[in-house]
């Protein structure tokens, strides 16, 4: 067959919008403003269509015959062919090829490429004799230098981890390269080793399991009398991965603090898990906990015809090699979470939390082996929004944080919500049912992937651990969401779980975890030839689901898949027999015990050390006009307060038509909301409130107070819209740094004990979590030394929230002038790790706790007060303080403001500089009409309620204290100082 290269061009009326946005990106790095870059998208087709008829038809389906305009001619043709005289580039070309470097971009072989699956599919619908689809980018440079060349491809137009760069016309003439793999069984000489050369072998075959880890293995195999095989070792890494086993949190740690030593045989059960279940004893009957801790994802009560499912994933090292391939499969993975919890809940809405260093780093002080900040923002958001619209499920809440420290280590957290059957939560596979894999193929991206997510990075992974990286195919798992939700209301399988860490290794051993099983991995339909049997076995290829099915439905299934064109294979079957048996050709490659597998990982003591850090005082200016106003500016231009405009708009957060509360809300839908508020079911006003709580900055002081603090934020959050805080679950993922450190994981464990009390104190139970640790990055100096940058320790609390009427539910944009404006809560001298502290350059003073009684007690009377339609908005006090959250609901309405804080001085104790900028927990601002006020303040009692102004028609925010104009500033003015920052359109 011949091979074919088909280019796309811009229409001569229209921009170049490929080379615009790659120009845009060299100038912001700082590469040179003077670099000219013209660029074209295209195809590679491998097929016979020789008739100008069948080329026609090629293109009329792969270009837009308005917008674009394109040429095909067969691979190695003459470039200056390939300008048609109305494409947009046809005038300048013949300058540019006379001293331009030419580029092509193509996937790697073997990465998956789904706009190539998707015009292949389509093309043979159509009839076209196609063997094989690529897609690639072209780029034409000039004034540029050589060296400014490589940085180009490096930094902006590739990533090596799973692109290739080809430097002038592209010579190829197939795009076969898989061939016959010739089985060969590969045993592991293990039995003999000395303990360096485990742990070499560790280290060098990816397993990244510890020493005891590995005599533990070396023992079970001298005991069988034999050696592992290649597919048996990979198979236990997988397993025993901190990715799947989280046997840090779930294991023995000697915990040290100021209060004394305690120990702790199961750290998770004993602090997480421990809460909800001392929670769930006293709710009693009333329990509307469903399944926690022991699926996918955790289940709550909604209504009498539906739970309510959430889970949030990370997915952080593949996000910093490949930042569009790591967002794009984290956020399917997660959606897949809920798809595979019970017998398959419909997602609903999805979430995102991404902590990135600061966009403006200079590419000079990037360390070896490390994408741009800006580039890896760049692509997470676009991963994540792609892979959202396509599937049709609204993202609708989350948060962006920067810092430094996350450079080389950024933070993906990606969260889904789905509604589940109140007769489909359970599950169990039986003996005797068959092994279906339906979905996606199988092919070699995503190897290593759980093992890859359990270590540290270095200057080395991109090399070592590209493999890991995966590319996801939204479109793909649409096709099987559909299919399943059919499959599950017909009762056609026992059981379901997601291919995702480890792949088939995870999801089949997981799910035989008590029967064993029989698999026959060359079934497993593939991407291309050559696969061995173990890369078939531990890929985690995406889209894919397996079933456990009852033989005398596997018919029935099978039709089922192939109506929807969703691929299903019977891989084998659960045996009951206590091994897992892994067959190829016929062949056994592998038998390893379950009760080994999933029960002999050895227990490991580890240490855990917590030392307060000593408080230092901080040093602030005199209260004046200029200061404060200046100040404000400040914060409200930092990036982690500033809009996230540019990431919102790209998400589509209407489908499904269940949006109640946007992720912006206001008359011109630009102010922040606290929360989301959906109707999952539109037959039905009962609703779901969705929302998060981080500061990873007050974990630099107290790990306990940040864990307090982020439980605080969540919850307030749904407070503020209208959520009942008495049926509020909440999540945890906690990231952190390499805990083999004792300091480091003395650090989690407070966190921990910190989610423990407050959620035992408030009755909100933990659902479900996740850790994610090793997010360190490490690289050797010019002067030959290494160091390690580690990520702050974040912990992310997200909340799930109900509201019994949507339609009383809140934003917090100011509704109208004349209303009155309080401030609930109590207000300390509490700037540890707060934005006005950064921004001053200074370190030290107290970080903000939580008075558990008193702010429960505030959000139920603000939740009885929003119930009875007295308050028209609410916004809580979180990064910046009384002073930024006023703005923001200033600017948000277009409504001006008259604040006096002087009593709330008064009564708090507290200088104008604290009462403006400090950040104590558990406040928010609420606005209430003259006709409310009786009401409102009746309900809130004898609560810390203070009146600190009213809305105006006047456009201003004007804040006093006493006669002391504080800060005096335009709407407009602060609106666009906090739009700026990352106003990337």
């Amino acid at each position: 067959m011949t091979l074919w290269e088909i280019d796309i061009h811009p229409a001569s009326d229209q921009i170049d919008r490929l080379g615009i946005d790659a120009a845009s990106s060299v100038s912001a790095l700082g590469l040179g403003d003077h670099i000219k870059i013209l660029a074209a998208r295209g195809f590679l087709l491998q097929g016979d269509f020789d008739q100008e008829s069948d080329r026609s038809k090629v293109l009329g389906v792969l270009a837009d015959a308005i917008t674009e305009c394109a040429v095909c001619s067969k691979a190695g043709a003459d470039e200056l062919q390939k300008f048609p005289t109305h494409s947009a580039h046809h005038d300048s070309i013949q300058a540019v090829l006379s001293h331009d470097i030419l580029l092509h971009v193509l996937p790697k072989p073997g990465v998956t490429d789904p706009v190539a699956q998707s015009t292949l599919r389509l093309l043979k619908q159509l009839g076209c004799e196609v063997e094989a689809v690529r897609t690639f980018r072209k780029y034409w440079i000039y004034n540029a230098t050589s060296a400014q060349i490589e940085q180009l491809s490096k930094r902006v137009l590739a990533n090596d981890s799973i692109e290739q760069v080809v430097v002038g016309p592209l010579a190829m003439t197939s795009l076969n390269f898989s061939g016959y793999y010739n089985l060969k069984i590969s045993r592991i000489p293990i039995s003999t080793l000395d303990d360096e050369q485990l742990l070499s072998l560790s280290k060098t075959g990816q397993l990244y399991l510890s020493l005891t880890e590995m005599k533990t293995i070396q023992t079970y195999y001298q005991g069988l009398g034999r050696e592992p095989t290649d597919i048996e070792l990979e198979t236990v890494a997988q397993t025993w991965s901190e990715h799947c086993s989280h046997k840090t949190l779930a294991g023995r740690i000697a915990y040290q603090d100021e209060n004394g030593s305690r120990q702790f045989d199961n750290m998770l059960k004993e602090t997480i898990f421990a809460a909800t279940n001392s929670i769930r004893k006293t709710m009693g009957a009333d329990d509307w906990c469903v399944s926690v801790f022991k699926d996918n994802a955790g289940v709550v009560k909604f209504d009498d015809e539906d739970h309510v499912v959430f889970k949030v994933e990370t997915h952080n090292h593949p996000s910093a090699i490949e930042p569009y391939g790591g967002a794009n499969t984290g956020l399917g993975g997660v959606i897949r979470d809920p798809l595979g919890t019970g017998l398959g809940a419909k997602p609903v809405c999805s979430t995102d939390v991404f902590c990135f260093a600061p966009p403006d780093t200079k590419i000079e002080d990037l360390p070896p082996g490390v994408l741009h900040p800006r580039r890896v923002m760049q692509g997470v958001v676009a991963g994540v929004r792609d892979y959202g619209n396509r599937m049709g499920i609204p993202t609708v809440n989350g948060a962006v944080y920067f810092d430094r420290r996350y450079l080389g280590n950024p933070l993906v957290y990606c969260g889904n919500v789905g509604m589940l059957p109140v007769n489909k939560v359970e599950k169990q596979p039986l003996v005797g049912d068959l092994i279906v894999a339906i979905g996606g193929r199988t092919g070699r991206d995503g190897i290593h992937g759980a093992t890859f997510s359990s270590v540290e990075l270095t200057e080395e992974s991109e090399d070592i651990s590209g493999g890991a990286v995966q590319i996801g195919n939204a479109v793909t798992e649409k096709m099987v969401l559909d299919v399943l939700m059919q499959a599950r209301d017909q009762g056609l399988y026992t059981a379901v779980t997601d291919c995702g860490a480890g792949g088939f290794s995870s999801a089949i051993g997981e799910m035989g975890e008590t029967l064993g099983a029989d698999v026959h991995l060359d079934r497993a339909p593939l991407k291309y030839e050559g696969l061995t049997y173990t890369e078939i076995w531990i890929s985690e290829a995406q889209e894919r689901m397996v079933l456990s099915v009852p033989p005398e439905c596997w018919e029935q299934l099978e039709k089922l898949c192939a109506s929807e064109g969703v691929e299903a294979a019977c891989l084998g079957t659960f045996t009951g027999s206590g091994n897992l048996r892994l067959i190829f050709r016929d062949i056994e490659v592998g038998s390893i015990s379950v009760r080994f597998l999933h029960d002999g990982r050895p227990p490991i003591v580890r240490q855990a050390i917590y030392q307060p850090k000593p408080k230092t005082d901080l040093n602030w200016p005199d209260t004046s006009r200029s200061q404060c106003e200046s100040m404000l500016s400040r914060i409200l231009a930092d990036p982690n307060v500033a809009s996230k405009h540019w990431i919102i708009r790209q998400y589509d957060h209407e489908v499904q038509a269940g949006s109640v509360i946007k992720p912006l809300v206001g008359p011109k839908c630009d102010a922040p909301s606290d929360a989301a508020v959906i109707q999952p079911k539109l037959t039905s006003r009962r609703g779901l409130v969705i929302a998060c709580g981080m500061n990873p900055n007050y974990g630099d002081y107290d790990p306990y107070d940040m864990a307090c603090s982020a439980i605080d934020e969540a919850v307030r959050n749904c407070v503020a819209v209208g959520a009942d805080p008495s049926r509020i679950a909440i999540l945890d993922n906690f990231c952190w740094g390499n805990t083999d450190r004792p300091e480091t994981l003395g650090e989690l464990v407070r966190s921990a004990l910190g989610c423990h009390d407050l959620s035992v104190h408030w009755q909100t139970p933990f659902i479900s979590g996740k850790d994610s640790l090793n997010n360190e990055f490490s690289y050797q100096e010019s002067q030959g030394q290494r160091k390690t940058i580690a990520i702050p320790s974040s912990l992310l609390i997200s909340a799930m929230g109900q509201i019994g009427d949507v339609r009383k539910s809140i934003s917090m944009d100011l509704k109208s002038s004349g209303n009155r404006l309080f401030l609930v809560g109590v207000t300390k001298e509490e700037f540890g790790g707060s934005m006005a502290s950064k921004l001053s350059g200074q370190c030290g003073g107290q970080v903000p706790q939580v008075d558990a009684s008193l702010a429960m007690r505030c959000f139920r009377a603000i939740h009885q007060a929003i119930s009875n339609g007295l308050v028209r908005s609410c916004h809580d006090c979180s990064e910046g303080g009384v002073a930024v959250a006023l703005a923001e609901m200033a600017f948000g309405g277009g409504i001006g403001i008259e604040i006096d804080l002087v009593s709330m001085q008064q009564q708090n104790f507290i200088d104008a500089w604290t009462a403006l900028f400090a950040e104590s927990n558990s406040r928010l601002i609420c606005e209430v009409t003259p006709a409310n006020l009786a009401g409102f303040q009746m309900l809130l009692g004898d609560l810390p309620c203070y009146e600190i102004g009213e809305t105006t028609d006047t456009a201003l925010m004007t804040v006093r204290s006493g006669a002391t104009i504080l800060i005096e500033c335009p709407l407009e003015q602060l609106k666009a100082t906090w739009l700026a920052p990352l106003d990337w359109a």
